[in-house]
């Protein structure tokens, strides 16, 4: 099951990155082609699962002096409304695979929260600045087309067997099959209809990313490995990476 989001985390690394005694932090990435991650994920293939395990990977192997990494999924949401002072209840209606188009467009019409384009144009503005920081990991929200003219970005498409994607919400969340099946579907739906109306790509196209990893056939662990080991192949790591568990 997903841990607790931490944001205090997020914001305590958004500060230390901030800090002008953090330039010699900062600077011990700057040599390294990649500095920040975007992970792009069918619903069930355990994106934020996957992000995690890079973070600690790269955290336990990456270079001496260098900063942690941190992982931005739903945290995202708080960090736009921070960033940009709008009311919290304006997260119910920022997730890239929750809002149906048709609810979407009522509730704009009827002014109950600022049009869709409005948000996501916020989204983008924090998922740059985020990227600019370097060492973070963000999750969906078309994070690699926002940042596809910054060349330090890595990006991963997460693809998974619709059954065993099934499966895994179902653990994950604790439900039947039948409700796990509905939300795999929605959300994949979601998702690909967030990145064509707002970006008008096509969510599925290959050559949008460097990697795609099918979780289904090598795993969780062996995913976030290949995603770690893809970083710090620029890094003169003198120590073997520990093997795959899980």
């Amino acid at each position: 099951m997903n841990e607790p989001i931490d944001f205090g985390r997020c914001l305590s690394f958004i500060n230390l990155q901030l800090k002008p005694n953090a330039s010699a932090v900062i600077a011990a990435d700057s040599k390294a082609r990649w500095r920040a991650i975007t992970i792009s994920r069918q619903s069930g293939t355990g994106g934020h699962l996957v992000a995690e395990e890079v973070a600690r990977f790269l955290h336990l192997h990456g270079p001496y002096g260098a900063a942690s990494w941190v992982v931005f999924d739903r945290n995202l949401l708080e960090k736009v409304l921070q960033d940009h002072h709008l009311p919290p209840h304006l997260a119910k209606y920022m997730p890239e695979d929750r809002i149906s188009g048709i609810e979407d467009t009522l509730d704009e019409l009827f002014g109950l929260h600022p049009p869709t384009w409005t948000l996501v144009e916020k989204t983008s503005d924090t998922i740059l600045r985020l990227a600019e920081l370097g060492n973070v990991i963000l999750l969906g929200r078309g994070g690699n087309i926002i940042t596809s003219k910054l060349d330090y970005m890595l990006h991963v498409r997460l693809i998974g067997a619709r059954d065993e994607r099934i499966e895994f919400v179902q653990a994950d969340r604790q439900l039947n099959k039948k409700s796990a099946s509905q939300i795999v579907d929605r959300e994949d739906e979601g998702r690909r209809r967030y990145v064509k109306k707002y970006f008008h790509k096509d969510i599925d196209d290959p050559q949008l990313y460097h990697l795609v990893i099918n979780t289904s056939k090598v795993g969780h662990a062996a995913a976030a490995r290949l995603i770690a080991q893809t970083i710090l192949a620029d890094y003169d790591v003198t120590h073997a990476m520990p093997a795959p568990h899980g």
